[in-house]
């Protein structure tokens, strides 16, 4: 009897295929890790079977606060902490702080109208429909949706109940809407503000690129953001939050009360390991503007768009001092226009290292106290680096073949 066919050689695995694979597992890993935290009651329910207070529950509150018609009294610390315990139900030692611009109640006021266990459910789904769309439509295959689904930043992002997938998906939006649809771009990037530190480059990005009618309608929106904000919650909610705002940034950026080891920023980097905050922020300028600088040559560049993208929405994490775990989510977007490139031109041998090791840094997090997460950035950056010098390359290489 013949075994010839025995030795034939199996047929090569598609790299969608192999993407797909990974993700699934990594997705069900994180659903096993999800039941197991419940199940011993250290998320969601306490073991006395109350809920447990998470970052979300600075939403509620703050949204409570101002259905019930009193927003500006989400920037006291004393009276909103009071209302996170009403919240859950029970004390609890740490603060939340509600540190949003108020255009932001809008979003939170909606969720706090039911129960906070309800509330963060309902918050995590509608957020993660919208960043799912924003991977599916990057990659432009279904494998989007797993890709999103399995990015390790999701599971701090559901732990935490926090808005890592607003902020993706609205980033997402813009990038992907931005040629065909540059309207339906800016309203996206405008709605960004309510986390305006993530769009610091985009100017830069927009201006090189000579996109006017984004920029117009992202600061268009920006601006009916906070009209609508000011005629629903009033002056005193603004004079508020600009009151709290330099009380924030001196308890978290120069106290550290909130733990620099936590921030995943260059800024968090240097005050984790002991330099002072003079230095770090001149660590950071330098960070922020090398990026700013990078993503202006870029984007006028003759790169594809998808590099330009990415290389974009990687810099808005660089150029931060104010970046945490959960916000890490945005990086899913960079990574996903380079797995749509890998999938059209062929993973490149340093993708097959790197991204591995992002998710391994990424999912290390809880383990290694120090910026795991702005590892995983610079990883990503380095590879969209590569990935730039392999499709420039491309074209000139074939020219010579010629």
């Amino acid at each position: 009897m013949s075994t010839q066919h025995l030795s034939l050689p199996a047929p090569p695995i598609s790299p969608t295929r192999l993407i797909a694979v990974l993700c699934v597992s990594l997705s069900l890993a994180y659903l096993v890790i999800l039941g197991g935290a419940v199940l011993s009651g250290q998320w969601l329910i306490d073991p006395q079977g109350r809920p447990i207070a998470s970052d979300f529950v600075n939403v509620w509150a703050a949204g409570r606060l101002a259905a019930d018609g009193h927003p500006a009294l989400a920037y006291d610390w004393i009276v909103h902490k009071s209302m996170e315990v009403r919240a859950v139900g029970h004390a609890f030692d740490n603060y939340y702080g509600w540190h949003y611009l108020p255009t932001f109640l809008f979003a939170a006021s909606a969720v706090a109208t039911v129960p906070i266990l309800p509330a963060m459910a309902l918050w995590l789904t509608a957020t993660f429909a919208a960043y799912l769309a924003a991977a599916r439509a990057i990659i432009g295959e279904r494998v989007g949706y797993l890709v999103a689904l399995g990015f390790p930043a999701t599971l701090w992002n559901v732990i935490a109940g926090q808005n890592g997938f607003l902020t993706a998906a609205l980033i997402g939006g813009t990038l992907t809407l931005l040629e065909r649809m540059p309207v339906a771009a800016g309203i996206c990037l405008g709605l960004l503000s309510y986390k305006p530190h993530f769009g610091l480059l985009f100017p830069v990005a927009l201006i090189a690129g000579r996109h006017w009618r984004a920029t117009i309608a992202a600061v268009a929106t920006a601006v009916v953001m906070v009209a609508a904000s000011w005629l629903a919650f009033g002056t005193g909610t603004w004079l508020a939050f600009f009151a709290a705002t330099p009380k924030m940034t001196q308890a978290v950026l120069g106290d550290g009360l909130a733990d620099f080891a936590r921030l995943q920023s260059l800024f968090g980097l240097v005050r984790a390991h002991g330099g002072n905050e003079i230095f770090a922020w001149v660590v950071q300028a330098i960070g922020s503007l090398a990026s700013a600088a990078a993503i202006f040559f870029v984007w006028r560049s003759r790169a594809p768009f998808a590099l330009k993208a990415a290389a974009l929405a990687c810099a808005a994490l660089i150029a931060t001092p104010y970046l945490y775990i959960y916000d890490l989510v945005v990086l899913a977007i960079p990574v996903a226009y380079l797995l749509r490139l890998g999938v059209a031109q062929g993973i490149t041998r340093a993708e097959v290292i790197g991204l591995p090791v992002v998710t391994a840094l990424l999912l290390s997090y809880p383990y290694l106290k120090t910026q795991v997460g702005l590892a995983a950035v610079l990883v990503v950056a380095a590879l969209i680096a590569l990935r730039m010098n392999f499709t420039t390359r491309q074209p000139n290489e074939m020219q010579g073949a010629g």
